[in-house]
C-alpha cells in the first residue's frame, strides 16, 4: 500500500477525526505538521493542480491569520502566484487536513469524500 502525506494541525479537531478516521482504516500515512513544516509555493502547485479545486479552498478561511489579513476582501484581487507564496509563507493559512496521494489530493476532511477516495 502507498504510503500518503497526511498535513494536519494536532490541535484542530477536524483534523484529529480525520487522523482517527485515518487510522481505523489502517491507511499508512507520513503526517506533517502544517505549522512546523509549512508547504511549499511548489508543493501547494502540484497539489492544487492534482486536486481539482479552486486555489481558494486551500485557505483556512476560518482562520483568525486568514480573517486579521482581512483576505476575505484581498484575495479576489491577487494573481495565483501572489496566493501560493501567501499560503506558503504560514501553515496557518492553509486549509487542513490535505491528505496527498499518487493520483489524488483531499483538502479539508468531509468523511463521504474521503470514503468515495478509499473505497
Amino acid at each position: 500500500m502507498e504510503k500518503k502525506l497526511f498535513v494536519w494541525y494536532p490541535r484542530c479537531t477536524t483534523c484529529q477525526k480525520a487522523r482517527r478516521w485515518l487510522e481505523e482504516r489502517g491507511a499508512a500515512v507520513e503526517e506533517r505538521d502544517v505549522k512546523e513544516e509549512k508547504p511549499t509555493a511548489a508543493e501547494l502547485r502540484v497539489w492544487h493542480e492534482r486536486s481539482g479545486l479552486p486555489l481558494k479552498r486551500f485557505f483556512n478561511t476560518s482562520g483568525l491569520k486568514y480573517k486579521e489579513l482581512h483576505l476575505k476582501d484581498k484575495l479576489p484581487a491577487m494573481g495565483e502566484d501572489e496566493q501560493f507564496a501567501l499560503l506558503a509563507s504560514d501553515g496557518m493559512l492553509v486549509r487542513r487536513p490535505i491528505l496527498v496521494a499518487g493520483d489524488f489530493v483531499l483538502v479539508g476532511f468531509k468523511e463521504q469524500e474521503w470514503q468515495e477516495r478509499f473505497g
